[in-house]
């Protein structure tokens, strides 16, 4: 694994259980600001079976960016752990957003 990957999986490892974080937060925490859609390429790339929590990474719309079956389980693991979020997949990132250096 690269520098960069175990760099971004370190940050989404730490995600809180009932937050999120978005592409571009993990990029900037990481160390590589700007890298956002590099970070949603790293995601989409999971084995299914990770038991990283990419789940609590969104878009900084506050929305899912997947679709179809991948919106679903998205949306079925953040309600799992609280997070209100519609049936399109938008939440509140005011709410919701894990900002690392304030939250636990």
């Amino acid at each position: 694994m690269d520098d960069f990957a175990s760099q971004i999986y370190s940050v989404v490892y730490q995600i809180p259980h009932g937050k999120v974080a978005t592409y571009g937060d993990i990029a900037q925490m990481a160390g590589f600001p700007r890298y956002a859609r590099q970070v949603g390429k790293l995601m989409a790339s999971l084995p299914k079976d990770t038991q990283l929590p990419w789940h609590r990474v969104i878009n900084a719309k506050g929305c899912i960016s997947l679709t179809g079956e991948g919106l679903i389980r998205q949306r079925e693991r953040l309600q799992a752990e609280g997070i209100e979020i519609s049936e399109a997949g938008k939440l509140s990132l005011r709410r919701y957003r894990w900002m690392h250096d304030t939250d636990a």
